[in-house]
């Protein structure tokens, strides 16, 4: 993989206008005119495999509001697949064929690649079994954390732990959106219920956004102190609400419901729990 600091020619101050624009605070284009030359600066990092600068920009993009191209989910299927979270990339893949359909110009590589994501999780989960049947079961759950976090932080190109944590919390999120009709699953339909989180110093605020009968959205916003918590977040699924739940660390109670993926429940816990953990400890929490 490229490393975070391959960035050419650029300056010191070009970081810096980057970082800016990363969090919104600095937009000298429209929205439609932003969102083209991001995916003309992604087109060209995918095709010269800067993965690293492709994720940069598919992270802006990810932050603007507007129509994304078709091409969008494709690239950044491609990116999570080469930095190893299956689930989003395959999520994306899917997406992307069902938005341009046959005539996309990458539906063929898009089916492939599909494949790609399909043999890496049997051989992720081989191995997986592999592991615990030479008694092993409890260091194959979680990958070693430093190595994780270094891997997050080249991915959306960050410097803060806490940041990386937080962004790659919101792309679980985005992907795990609970909806009363499960029957047919598509990423550019809206969930009935979904969740946002934010930090400011040491308090996340998690917004929930809940779609009613006449198509409101109602926004509810909770705050939670990290301090005096414990970071082990607890989760489950249950056939019953056909939802996952993340309960709240404070008393136990139901936190965010979430679809029926034990897999992304269990991360999107796991993360949040890291995430309350670094905050803590006050360690790379920058902005």
């Amino acid at each position: 993989m490229v490393k975070i600091n391959r960035v050419g020619r650029r300056s010191v101050c070009g970081l810096v206008l980057a970082s800016l624009l990363m969090t919104g605070q600095v937009g000298a284009l429209e929205p439609e005119h932003e969102i083209r030359r991001l995916m003309l600066a992604t087109d060209e990092a995918v095709s010269g495999e800067n993965w690293g600068e492709a994720g940069e920009y598919l992270n802006r993009l990810q932050q603007l509001e507007g129509d994304k191209p078709d091409d969008y989910f494709f690239f950044r299927g491609r990116v999570m697949l080469e930095s190893g979270h299956f689930n989003e990339s395959r999520a994306a893949l899917e997406k992307y064929v069902s938005e341009a359909g046959a005539e996309g110009e990458h539906y063929n590589e898009a089916l492939k690649l599909i494949t790609r994501v399909e043999k890496a999780r049997k051989q992720e989960g081989t191995r997986s079994s592999s592991s615990q049947n030479d008694s092993e079961p409890v260091a194959i759950i979680e990958p070693a954390g430093d190595q994780s976090l270094e891997r997050l932080k080249q991915l959306y190109l960050v410097e803060s732990d806490a940041q990386a944590l937080l962004i790659h919390a919101n792309t679980l999120l985005g992907a795990a959106g609970w909806r009363a009709d499960q029957r047919i699953v598509r990423l550019d339909q809206p969930a009935d219920i979904a969740y946002k989180l934010d930090r400011r110093n040491d308090v996340i605020t998690i917004q929930e956004s809940r779609r009613e009968d006449d198509d409101r959205v109602v926004r509810e916003t909770e705050s939670l102190g990290v301090f005096g918590v414990n970071p082990q977040i607890e989760w489950n699924c249950e056939s019953s609400t056909a939802s996952c739940w993340v309960y709240d660390p404070r008393d136990g109670s139901r936190l965010m419901q979430l679809s029926q993926d034990r897999e992304r429940a269990e991360e999107i816990a796991r993360t949040l729990g890291r995430l309350i953990k670094t905050m803590q400890g006050g360690g790379q929490s920058g902005n």
